[in-house]
């Protein structure tokens, strides 16, 4: 049967993303045969990008139809997935959010999910992703909206409670943690099984098992790391022993959520490393676009999971996924019902079924629920564009310790942030 899946890329000039992206989709036979429209409002970046799927299109065989458009709403009518990596001027605005609050005395990590800087992520994204979805419900209502932008939780959360959009959150975090532990024990990353609960970036490993045998190695976790290296993912590490369980997925992300997070880091986003791998990036791009070598693993999957949430549709394949963020209603019975969660999933041509492991443990759902309310009320700032609420999410943080550097960081990043701020409903 001819494949005729319409898939809609929007932030497709991404250069780092739009690869990884790439990886996934033209290594895919799954979606061989479906329409993949790219969608940036950057002309020359999309035709940059569009230049470099048609390579990896031919090279892999994919033989998916690639179109391209500047225009959102072009690309939309009658599109089944809608894959979503927009970002406000990303680095500029991420370096103002770590930074201000620095400069007044916040101490805290990453500026990106948690803190000001999550606040702030959130006030100026949610309107473009409300845009995005009204035009999703108007022109392809029954399309998946899947979100791969921070601040997930919060936008997963909004849209479950704001919109009638099909919507769910990707991100590779459990798999960083599986990393992480594999590192410590001493052992093959693909031999560990993981199972995850909780929120974006502070899930909870419920389960730690051998892939081949089923055994629990949390107690073999636990004698690792006596002796490993003290220096690596130390915040991580001394929480597992305080609260008997890894959480995810590593120190600086980790650490926005809790008013000690700054104990495993506070250096920041590494953005001159970002820039510098960027620039590589463009050199290989360059080169390819030339007509010579791609390095060998632009060819290779990423490990992101997006891609498999669309065959898994597409096909009726009920596709395990083992980590999505989804509105909760229940999925973590110890968790605000009205919050977004991070869990396994199912995906199948019915959709997408949340695979609940029950409750967390009740001292770790405790620690979340604290991060649950300065979410709820952030997004709500966001929806409604409100200064006051926005300061209320800020004093009920627990990076926040000072209502003066609160009063005063709002104020410079609401100015700086203004042209982007507006109600969502």
């Amino acid at each position: 049967m001819t494949n005729t899946t319409k898939v809609v890329f929007i932030g497709a000039g991404s250069m780092s993303f739009g690869l990884s992206m790439f990886r996934d989709l033209f290594s895919a036979c799954e979606l061989r045969g479906s329409t993949l429209v790219l969608v940036d409002t950057n002309p020359e970046a999309l035709d940059r990008m569009t230049r470099l799927a048609g390579i990896m299109n031919a090279a892999s065989g994919a033989g998916m139809i690639i179109e391209k458009t500047t225009e959102r709403r072009a690309a939309l009518p009658g599109a089944k997935f809608v894959m979503n990596s927009v970002a406000i001027d990303r680095n500029r605005l991420w370096k103002l959010d770590f930074e201000i609050p620095k400069r007044l005395g916040i101490r805290h990590t990453l500026g990106e999910n948690g803190g000001p800087g999550g606040l702030f992520f959130t006030m100026r994204t949610l309107p473009l992703v409300f845009d995005i979805v009204r035009d999703v419900e108007e022109l392809c209502p029954d399309a998946l909206f899947i979100n791969f932008s921070n601040p997930e939780s919060r936008i997963i959360m909004a849209l479950g409670k704001y919109s009638p959009v099909k919507a769910i959150g990707m991100c590779h975090g459990l798999f960083m943690a599986r990393d992480d532990i594999s590192k410590v024990m001493g052992v093959k990353d693909e031999t560990l099984d993981l199972w995850g609960a909780g929120l974006n970036h502070f899930q909870c490993v419920m389960s730690l098992r051998d892939k081949a045998s089923g055994r629990d190695l949390y107690p073999d976790l636990f004698a690792a790391d006596k002796t490993h290296d003290p220096a690596f993912r130390p915040l991580t590490r001394k929480l597992m022993r305080v609260f008997g369980h890894w959480l995810t997925c590593s120190d600086d992300h980790l650490g926005e959520y809790l008013a000690y997070g700054w104990e495993g880091g506070e250096e920041g986003y590494p953005f001159e490393w970002d820039e510098g791998n960027r620039a590589e990036m463009k050199r290989d791009l360059d080169i390819a676009l030339a007509g010579g070598p791609m390095p060998k693993w632009w060819m290779e999957p990423s490990g992101e999971r997006g891609i498999a949430v669309i065959a898994g549709m597409i096909h009726n394949q009920k596709r395990f996924i083992e980590s999505a963020i989804v509105y909760n209603r229940g999925a973590i019975p110890n968790l605000p019902a009205d919050l977004a969660v991070e869990v396994p999933v199912v995906a199948d041509a019915a959709g997408i079924h949340t695979v609940s492991l029950g409750p967390v443990p009740d001292p770790i759902a405790k620690l979340m629920t604290i991060q649950a309310g300065v979410q709820q009320l952030s997004v709500e700032a966001a929806v409604h564009a409100s200064k006051d609420l926005a300061l209320q999410a800020l004093l009920i943080d627990p990076v926040v310790t000072s209502t003066a550097a609160a009063t005063q960081l709002l104020d410079e990043l609401w100015e700086i942030n203004k042209p982007y701020i507006r109600k969502c409903v």
